[in-house]
């Protein structure tokens, strides 16, 4: 196994959506499910300072968020799922898990929230996100478009430049003007824009 790999956990009590974010996390290059399990007294002699904990216990906010500050305590980096609630958000957040993603999110969006989780980014879905951006689409060039899905798909600013032959001083242009139209000078509300309005690897516009 490579040692470049990032070990993620996935702790969840429904077995099936479990083996499913398993075989999402293992189909990207980057990444590996390390950990499978029911519940957190299961996985614990597994985890590592490090990983990404994917966790998806149905529990109310309040014992959900005693759950993550004591995986965050041990240096993980935790990965929430929740409901389409916005009270759900807060309490996990507030205790010390970097994200909250949407049950309805796809694998686009999963594999993006835990590659930023990781860097130490926070991640919080576009449909459980307090603030609606400003009406920035239309003003989204197709080039801007091209960064928008590279970086969604986890590509540095070297990556995106190399894949669309033009120079990091011009990537650099670009994601300063898209910061300016989309309000936030974050990389992962760039990514949640990108996502929110369907720009994704594979886009059209995208270069493969």
């Amino acid at each position: 196994m490579s040692t470049d790999l990032r070990r993620v956990a996935v702790i969840g009590d429904c077995p099936l959506f479990r083996r499913g974010l398993a075989q999402a996390v293992d189909a990207a290059e980057d990444l590996v499910c390390a950990v499978g399990a029911a519940s957190v007294h299961e996985a614990e002699a597994d985890l590592e300072a490090g990983d990404v904990v994917l966790l998806d216990l149905k529990l109310p906010p309040g014992e959900l968020a005693e759950v993550a500050h004591r995986l965050a305590g041990r240096g993980l980096a935790v990965l929430v799922l929740c409901s389409d609630s916005q009270r759900d958000v807060l309490p996990p957040m507030q205790a010390g898990a970097r994200g909250c993603l949407s049950r309805q999110a796809g694998e686009i969006e999963l594999l993006a929230a835990i590659r930023l989780v990781a860097a130490g980014c926070s991640y919080v879905s576009a449909d459980l996100a307090v603030r609606p951006w400003p009406e920035a689409e239309a003003r989204v060039t197709d080039r801007e478009r091209q960064i928008l899905a590279l970086l969604a798909g986890g590509e540095t600013d070297h990556g995106i430049a190399r894949r669309l032959g033009i120079s990091e001083h011009t990537v650099h242009s670009h994601l300063d003007r898209l910061r300016d139209k989309v309000g936030s000078r974050r990389r992962v509300d760039l990514t949640r824009f990108a996502l929110a309005h369907d720009i994704l690897p594979g886009d059209p516009h995208d270069p493969a």
